[in-house]
């Protein structure tokens, strides 16, 4: 059983810790959160393209991947970025705007990452489990997004 209090406390040592920089604290949290829940395969922060409708991999935990640049509208990330929604895929075979990074992955999450009410981002999770995320990762997930925000801001 995931403890996401615990997990919520480590986020928050992770994003007070001034003496990292961003980049380091949101590779510490791709880390923690993907060696701390099972189900959580490969974890990644994607950030919104200064110039360009696309998101960039700025950060992340397992298995690396070919998609480090993500035009918005494709695959779910893509469609996160515009819908500016949390997108919960229990079965990532079933979905025909999918982007396969990998042919393990089962299911996945992708939860927008706002800062002062602007999308500037999402966190990505993939899962080699079908059916894997429910209302309580998303939950978690979303207030992973609050705490990151603050170091964004």
């Amino acid at each position: 059983m995931v403890n996401f209090e615990e997990l919520e406390i480590a986020i928050q040592q992770i994003t007070t810790n001034e003496e990292l920089t961003v980049s380091e604290r949101l590779e510490n949290i791709c880390v923690l959160l993907q060696s701390s829940v099972a189900h959580y395969d490969w974890v990644g922060f994607y950030f919104h393209h200064e110039q360009k409708p696309e998101l960039h991999l700025k950060a992340f935990a397992g298995e690396p991947t070919d998609h480090t640049v993500i035009p918005f509208g494709k695959g779910i990330c893509g469609q996160v970025a515009e819908s500016n929604n949390n997108f919960i895929v229990p079965d990532v075979q079933a979905q025909d705007n999918y982007i396969a990074c990998s042919i393990n992955v089962k299911s996945e999450i992708v939860v927008p990452l706002f800062v002062e009410g602007k999308n500037i981002g999402q966190i990505d999770i993939d899962s080699n489990t079908i059916d894997a995320f429910d209302k309580k990762d998303e939950q978690f997930l979303e207030l992973v997004n609050r705490m990151v925000a603050s170091i964004l801001a």
